[in-house]
């Protein structure tokens, strides 16, 4: 459908409108970056934890998901 993204199967919502699959890329990249960058422009430790839940994911696997994830999400907003 013109002027929405097809997210995929699910019980869900399966699309989104396309802006806000645009702006939603946008976040993803951002957020991608910061989980790279180490220093005081990165995400520490506790917060990569906090987003992920305690337990749940390691940063490492956390990074590379997002990744994946904004590359699939982009491909289909262009």
């Amino acid at each position: 459908m013109p002027g929405s993204t097809t997210l995929g199967p699910g019980h869900g919502m399966d699309m989104i409108d396309h802006p806000d699959a645009q702006r939603l890329t946008a976040v993803m990249t951002r957020l991608h970056r910061l989980l790279t960058v180490s220093g005081p422009g990165g995400l520490t430790d506790a917060q990569v934890a906090a987003l992920c839940g305690v337990g749940k994911t390691d940063r490492e696997e956390f990074t590379t998901w997002l990744g994946a994830l904004n590359d699939q999400l982009r491909k289909a907003t262009a």
